[in-house]
């Protein structure tokens, strides 16, 4: 059960306060080293799946805490962004992006309930989007780099590629687990 994939994956979550403390510190560094902590954070996400696979061994612990962790550190690190840039330039896709990871959940939750789960399993278009939505978080938290505000601009606006991802993979799973929630699946 504790196994480096799944150590890995409670790494991350109690990277999440370290992030937070980190984030707020009032020093000139802080926002370097929240982002590399987020950056951190993110490779664990990539590492414990493929550490998992490659070693054989997936287990309930490790599917379960995965997603809770990535959408854990995600959201915190999508709110504090917000609160540190609080527009609505920042705050539309920041809900698109939270919206949907709760959603979602909900899905493969009530999917899983009926026997359905592999209906909506992670599609390629979710990677893709997780990891645009990874980088446009670790330049958002870096506020203002030393390369200027153009790299904080970019970070804006891979945030708003991301919600369009977002709302696109959704509308993927929606569809996929449509027949399953509408009813309408063959032999109901």
């Amino acid at each position: 059960m504790w196994n480096l994939p799944n150590l890995l994956t409670l790494l991350r979550i109690l990277l999440i306060p370290v992030f937070v403390a980190v984030f707020y510190l009032d020093t000139p560094w802080a926002a370097y080293a929240a982002a590399a902590v987020f950056g951190a954070a993110a490779l664990t996400d990539w590492l414990d799946g493929y550490l998992a696979r490659r070693w054989s061994q997936t287990s309930p612990l490790g599917a379960f805490l995965d997603p809770v962790a990535d959408k854990l550190m995600v959201a915190v690190a999508l709110v504090v962004a917000v609160q540190a840039d609080p527009r609505v330039l920042m705050a539309l896709p920041v809900m698109v992006i939270i919206g949907r990871e709760i959603a979602v959940s909900a899905v493969r939750e009530w999917m899983a309930e009926i026997g359905d789960r592999a209906a909506v399993a992670v599609s390629k278009l979710g990677k893709i989007k997780t990891t645009v939505q990874m980088i446009s978080i670790a330049i958002l938290i870096l506020r203002e780099s030393v390369f200027g505000p153009w790299l904080y601009d970019l970070g804006v606006v891979l945030l708003y590629v991301a919600a369009i991802l977002t709302l696109w993979s959704m509308m993927l799973y929606l569809r996929a687990a449509w027949p399953s929630l509408s009813g309408t699946r063959q032999g109901e």
